[in-house]
């Protein structure tokens, strides 16, 4: 890829996420046209001309002539080449071409066949002119290489990830700001409610008082209301799924819905996490919030009430609420097939927004086998249509994360059952934990179950109670979920020591599997860190992430850490600042006079969002003290908390929780 398309992009990103996030942008399409408008801004900056062409742009004819007279785009893409590229994507996602756009057109001239890809085959060397197109829904962007005439085409893989990743980013911006403005603007308080005849969630608000609005606080992620079970609040609503169970026949009376997480850190994934268990009538639907974010994957696994495994599936948590319906066949114990089919869902309404992508495939069960089919061609298409979902296609629209990389399940056949799954997920549904009836207005706490069920719901070989932590330990709580989510370990002799002290190769382990931040700098050489050292990678990373420093080229790993170390390392990592007076914050410690005047924005931001705890003395910040493992875990969790990833654990040894009622 050459540097004045990697400009170019860069630039393209830059203002879709800006145009994104600040435009009342109601579909893929404007965002696309202001894409449009704003690229021709910056052609002159790139070294070949750009072409954008829209999805209907064309007179259908094979012509290098625009038909759109009101734009000047020079050189067209020719139409062969436009239908061989949305093909290719057709046939590989199942997505229409009509919901497709190409966004960037580039003329290139390729040193050899292979377009200067890295492929298996032999390349022929010799001169290859052809054309580098980027191609864009609402969701994913591709990014193609082909000839000339469009007769050879090929997707350009590493660039297609970053790209896609880079319009994920613009719409979580977007929904950030979007979620932003529904908190300043109005606090309603829903009731959600299951529907039979069309599976929508309809909503039922009502006032608050307007003093609840504080228009000066942002949205970032803290959570200090107490979620009921048929009263949330709209403006603290997260992002999570809505789940309905579905038969066209309506001849089977119960499902149990079996549900585990497998949270996303970075590419990587965490192993899988038991939810719950929960009963559903058919045509029912329920509402699960917090404990997931976007690109986390939800497991389900479906049990009739005989306790018979009858299906599974997989799917990936979106930006926005995610509306998935999973509509069983006639006969659900003898043809063991589940539809799923989800999308976004941005205004909490229960139904799949409009202008959104809608994924719709296909699992079979065969004994514990589950295979991920990639076509309804073998499937009995009859048994699964449902007038209130879209018209079932031939090919199974998968989202990106379920087609490629390490979670990718899409034409393949897993196990559903393996030795290392946790507990709760290996017994039939009542053994372990009790069954969850789904009722009307049900809204399911899915941070709060995992907690509840933490000690039999998390994977084999992962240790989440300690000989020497009791449970009236000041940190318990704190210890077990960092344990259950894996970013901390205990010790083999079952002890976790949470008095001993924390090193900084220790802090960067928790740092680096804690948070999966973007890089703010280059890797560092540390003469001291050696390419062998155990946590040579963790060290990399808290350091390019911007949360430790080094003092010249010496990381010095194995130096104890004072309490202040670390919450300077965390004020430095989010980047936090006080939004009020930080002489009025610190007031509260005992010790405040002791704060150097470098670094009291710092402590404040952090007391301000309840990060800091104390222990004994909750109004002591002690800050010269050695941090201990526990009090490390504390704030580590507290941070966690702040940014919005983890469920709020209350403890009294926080100081100046924010509230942000």
């Amino acid at each position: 890829m050459n540097k004045s398309y990697l400009s170019f992009f860069g630039k393209l990103v830059l203002i879709s996420a800006y145009l994104a996030a600040f435009a009342p942008i109601s579909s893929a399409l404007a965002v696309s046209k202001s894409i449009n408008s704003a690229s021709e801004t910056i052609q002159s900056s790139t070294e070949n001309p750009l072409i954008i062409a829209g999805n209907d742009d064309d007179d259908d004819d094979d012509d290098d002539d625009d038909d759109d007279k009101n734009r000047n785009v020079g050189v067209k893409l020719k139409k062969p080449v436009k239908t061989a590229i949305l093909s290719d994507i057709s046939r590989r996602t199942g997505l229409a071409a009509s919901s497709l756009r190409i966004v960037k057109a580039e003329r290139q001239i390729w040193t050899n066949d292979c377009f200067n890809l890295k492929v298996e085959s032999v390349c022929n060397q010799g001169r290859q002119n052809g054309w580098q197109v980027v191609v864009s829904n609402d969701q994913e962007m591709w990014v193609y290489r082909t000839n000339q005439s469009g007769s050879v085409v090929r997707l350009d893989e590493e660039s297609t990830r970053i790209a896609s990743a880079a319009i994920a980013r613009s719409v979580m911006i977007r929904e950030r700001i979007s979620s932003r403005s529904s908190t300043t603007a109005i606090a309603t308080q829903e009731t959600i409610s299951s529907s039979s005849t069309n599976q929508v969630v309809t909503t039922s608000n009502s006032a608050i008082a307007t003093s609840e609005v504080d228009a000066s606080k942002t949205v970032s992620g803290e959570n200090t209301v107490q979620i009921s079970a048929a009263n949330v609040s709209l403006r603290n609503r997260k992002p999570g799924f809505t789940l309905a169970i579905l038969q066209p026949a309506n001849n089977f009376s119960d499902v149990i819905a079996r549900i585990s997480v497998k949270k996303k850190r970075g590419n990587k994934y965490h192993k899988e996490r038991f939810v719950g268990d929960y009963q559903y009538r058919i045509q029912q639907t329920a509402s699960f919030v917090n404990g997931v974010k976007a690109g986390d994957i939800v497991v389900v696994r479906l049990y009739d009430k005989q306790n018979r495994f009858i299906g599974y599936t997989e799917f990936e948590c979106l930006q926005a609420n995610t509306v998935v319906n999973l509509v069983l066949s006639n006969n659900p114990s003898g043809y063991k097939v589940v539809r799923t089919v989800y999308g976004i869902d941005r205004n909490f309404d229960g139904s799949i927004d409009t202008d959104a992508t809608v994924y719709d495939y296909f699992t079979q069960v065969s004994g514990e086998k589950v295979t991920f089919l990639q076509s309804a061609s073998q499937i009995q298409t009859n048994q699964f249509q449902v007038s209130s979902l879209r018209t079932i296609a031939t090919n199974a629209i998968y989202p990106l994360a379920l087609r490629q990389g390490v979670a990718a399940v899409m034409g393949r056949s897993i196990s559903a059952f393996n030795t290392n799954l946790a507990r709760a997920l290996q017994v039939t549904p009542g053994n372990l934990v009790k069954i969850n009836q789904i009722s009307a207005n049900n809204i399911q706490d899915l941070a709060q179950a995992m907690i509840e069920y933490r000690e039999v719901g998390v994977a084999r070989g992962i240790q989440v109670k300690f000989t020497d932590v009791p449970s009236n330990h000041w940190a318990k709580d704190f210890i077990a979920e960092l344990s259950a989510m894996e970013i901390i370990e205990g010790f083999p002799d079952g002890k976790f020591r949470p008095d001993e002290k924390v090193t900084r190769a220790q802090f960067a382990a928790m740092l680096s599997q804690g948070f999966a931040k973007a890089k703010r700098r280059q890797a560092r050489r540390f003469v001291d860190v050696s390419t062998s050292n155990w946590a040579y990678s963790a060290i990399q990373e808290a350091y390019q992430m911007g949360f430790l420093e080094a003092d010249g080229n010496r990381f010095q790993p194995q130096q104890s850490l004072s309490r202040l170390e670390t919450l300077l390392a965390i004020a430095r990592g989010l980047n936090y600042t006080p939004s009020g007076s930080t002489e009025a914050i610190l007031s509260v410690y005992q010790d405040a006079a002791m704060i150097r005047s470098d670094i009291r924005n710092a402590i404040a931001a952090l007391t301000e969002r309840g990060i800091v705890a104390n222990y004994p003395n909750v109004y002591t910040l002690d800050s010269d003290k050695v941090a201990t493992r526990a009090e490390v875990c504390a704030l580590l969790y507290r941070a966690l908390v702040s940014t919005g990833d983890v469920m709020d654990i209350s403890s009294p040894y926080t100081i100046g929780e924010r509230n942000d009622d």
